[in-house]
């Protein structure tokens, strides 16, 4: 019988996702789910759903509630993380406001930018607690890791637990491929693509459709021109306040389309954001403070949607658009299947830094998940990619060797942060952030004339 552990299970909608595609497959419906979370409240929330879902499906598993990381540990096969680190009061208002004070503003904050290091900072030291404890009570299990910053966690996590079974898992490929599809007009089941490079900075290498008669045709001149003429459907299938227009524009001009919604491209590149530019901001409709935005809407819907739960006597399942329970049934039945996932770089993408965390597709069996070579990512993609890579490897560096001095000079090299700021105002940020963030920063960084409480973890 498979063990599933879901840390951070009170992340309710994402635990149901993953639970309700996990129990969907008669591989894994007579499974052991083993939810762990530290708020008692959310955690009893999650678990009724999943109980919902059990009797919805009329499935023969298994539902645990936890507290305690370890026991919910104890002998899994498959560990899912999905947790956020001083969630979003207080940590998330933070990476904005203080930042903002500086004249430096973000719109996601979650995976590079200064944001993206101080977020990186807080959850690293949490998934080495994690991975210690799966090294003595169920060292043959695998990680799923869904949490941000995944590049910079996925990297950390290889370079300290080498021997710890890990995959970064996003749904940015899958939701990309998705949108093109509706752009072009074209089922997405008749796309054929490849794609590599990093998490949220992936880039779609080959874009083909298969045509009905047989054949296929090259579809990147079509989204040219449709964007040239103003016949592409710029609006964001996911983010209506966001449309396209980075992505696009970022296209004709480095020839290939990126995996990651435009409000998150926009603060990974110095070309969109400037404080001396507002046109920019207004003519690609970037939407500033966006992440915050989605929070406090989430907040206010999520009373509403637990008294759904609650009342309702079955909960609907449908598909995700997640790769978890996709994998765990091709490790289990031996079953291949093909995947995206983010994984330590030996040699998957040569061009780029051997034990970076890299984005390519990956064949999953009974053997575990196994990266393909993606040998031929164009010159200027390499160039752009290594922009990021600077800033998570300086981080990483920062918490394998405890160096604050590291910590500043990720966010000196971070191309957003560098295009408004001075290196000195860039160490002031710095200082006021982990200030700012105190106990939940790791110990290194914090004051040591205060005490040193345990840190704390939320949900997602």
């Amino acid at each position: 019988m498979t063990r599933i552990a879901f840390v951070g299970a009170g992340s309710t909608v994402f635990m149901k996702n993953i639970v309700g595609d996990v129990l969907s497959r008669p591989a894994l419906a007579d499974a052991t789910v083993a939810l762990m979370d530290i708020d008692e409240k959310r955690l009893a929330e999650s678990a009724l759903v999943a109980q919902k879902l059990v009797a919805s499906l009329d499935a023969p598993a298994r539902i645990e509630t936890h507290t305690d990381r370890r026991a919910a540990l104890e002998g899994a096969d498959f560990v899912v993380v999905a947790f956020q680190i001083g969630g979003y009061r207080p940590c998330t208002v933070t990476d904005f406001e203080i930042p903002k004070r500086f004249g430096l503003r973000q719109t996601i904050a979650d995976t590079l930018g200064i944001g993206g290091i101080m977020r990186g900072l807080r959850t690293v030291p949490h998934l080495w607690a994690i991975a210690q404890d799966m090294r003595e009570v169920c060292p043959d299990a695998l990680m799923l890791q869904y949490v941000n910053p995944m590049a910079i966690n996925t990297w950390a996590m290889g370079a300290r637990f080498p021997d710890i079974a890990q995959v970064g898992l996003c749904h940015s490929v899958q939701g990309t491929a998705g949108e093109l599809a509706r752009d072009l007009g074209i089922p997405v089941d008749r796309l054929r693509y490849r794609v590599g490079g990093i998490n949220h900075m992936a880039f779609f290498l080959e874009l083909v459709e298969r045509l009905p008669g047989g054949g296929e045709r090259d579809l990147y001149p079509l989204l040219r021109e449709g964007y040239r003429a103003g016949r592409i459907p710029l609006e964001s299938a996911w983010n209506p306040r966001c449309p396209n227009l980075v992505r696009y524009e970022a296209m004709m001009h480095l020839g290939y389309f990126v995996t990651e919604s435009s409000e998150h491209f926009a603060e990974y590149v110095p070309w969109f954001l400037k404080s001396h530019r507002p046109d920019l901001i207004e003519r690609f409709r970037i939407p500033l403070d966006e992440y915050p935005r989605r929070c406090e809407e989430q907040i206010a819907a999520w009373e509403a949607q637990a008294a759904r739960y609650r009342a309702a006597e079955r909960i609907e399942v449908e598909p995700s658009r997640e790769y978890a329970a996709t994998i765990m049934n091709a490790i289990v039945t031996g079953e291949p299947a093909v995947i995206y996932g983010n994984v330590r770089n030996r040699g998957a993408i040569p061009q780029l830094p051997e034990g970076a965390a890299v984005e390519v597709p990956c064949l999953v069996d009974s053997s575990g998940v196994q990266p393909t070579v993606v040998p031929d990512l164009p010159p200027q993609l390499v160039a752009l990619i290594r922009t990021n890579l600077n800033v998570q490897e300086l981080t990483v560096a920062a918490l394998m060797t405890e160096s604050r001095e590291h910590v500043y000079h990720a966010a000196m090299m971070d191309p957003r942060t560098a295009a408004e700021l001075d290196l000195a105002q860039i160490r002031a940020l710095v200082d006021a952030l982990i200030a700012e963030h105190g106990d939940y920063m790791p110990a290194f960084l914090r004051d040591a004339t205060r005490p040193t409480p345990g840190t704390r973890e939320r949900s997602r």
